[in-house]
């Protein structure tokens, strides 16, 4: 485990999987991260890569070859090595080096970066292409923030608030037997009141959206800036028989989505599929702000 820290937050960063663990803020004492209960999900803040979401019947095609893939794909359950660090950033990396190609045939070096300016965390990640011809995946966050932060306060006491993109029309997706399909429903941009209803079938999930905003009555919570990501997923897992939501709720950036209803399974003309060439670097970069 790795920490960093300045005069407002300490956060704790696991080498599996380069993953977030705890964020704490100093002055008032609350922890921001879910703790990784398994009851509900047994993950805080995972990296999900080569895929975001599911693929249809876990796998996917590249011409003729089949491969599979089980949902979010596998770089939340490496190991990192450290790459640098100092007391308020730390980069963490991880080299394919063949370890992958039965279920992903490109190599690749991962880094993923953390770095903290008074009350934020910028999370950083560079995707560098080492083999030859094009290659496509997909790469998300998926931190989850506890909710309600404060003893004594109620889901509802939080409201969720989306800003849209100005240089681009918003989508609002909605998941049917964990593919993607679009919703009919428009795009809802009024503060909306926290409520286990919103995930009752599943997660929202949104185009063109850059900045989600979850904040208490009281005026503490988080904020994401994900500006020039292509989709933000938001989610709670749901209780069918009590219809009651998990005490965290994920906001989550992405670079691609799962697999549409209609996909036929070729890997490069996915929905929201990104591309490099050889020795190419995808970089993207969000921050989240603790209030």
């Amino acid at each position: 485990m790795r920490t960093i820290e300045n005069d407002l937050l300490l956060v704790q960063i696991n080498e599996r999987g380069a993953e977030v663990r705890e964020v704490l803020h100093k002055e008032s004492g609350r922890q921001y991260m879910r703790s990784g209960d398994r009851a509900y999900w047994g993950r805080v803040s995972p990296v999900l890569f080569p895929i975001v979401g599911r693929l249809k019947d876990d796998q996917y095609k590249i011409g003729d070859q089949t491969y599979h893939l089980s949902q979010h794909g596998f770089l939340r359950d490496v190991d990192f090595e450290l790459f640098e660090e100092a007391k308020d950033q730390v980069v963490f990396q991880y080299q394919s080096n063949g370890r992958h190609t039965s279920q992903y045939p490109y190599e690749f070096t991962a880094r993923i970066s953390y770095a903290l300016s008074e009350n934020g965390l910028t999370i950083s990640w560079e995707i560098v292409h080492e083999g030859d011809g094009t290659m496509y995946f997909s790469i998300g966050g998926h931190p989850a923030f506890h909710v309600p932060l404060v003893e004594g306060e109620q889901t509802a006491d939080y409201s969720l608030t989306l800003a849209p993109s100005t240089e681009h029309d918003p989508v609002q997706y909605e998941l049917h037997d964990s593919l993607v399909r679009e919703k009919e429903k428009g795009v809802e941009f009024e503060p909306i009141q926290l409520r286990p209803e919103l995930f009752q079938n599943d997660a929202m999930i949104f185009s063109h959206i850059h900045q989600v905003s979850l904040i208490s009555q009281a005026g503490h919570g988080i904020e994401v800036d994900l500006s020039g990501f292509p989709f933000v997923g938001i989610w709670s897992p749901y209780d069918q028989e009590k219809g009651t939501m998990a005490p965290f709720v994920c906001i989550e950036p992405w670079y691609g989505i799962a697999d549409m209803e209609g996909t036929n399974g070729q890997y490069k003309e996915k929905f929201g599929i990104q591309t490099l060439e050889k020795q190419e670097t995808f970089h993207a970069t969000y921050t989240i702000f603790f209030k």
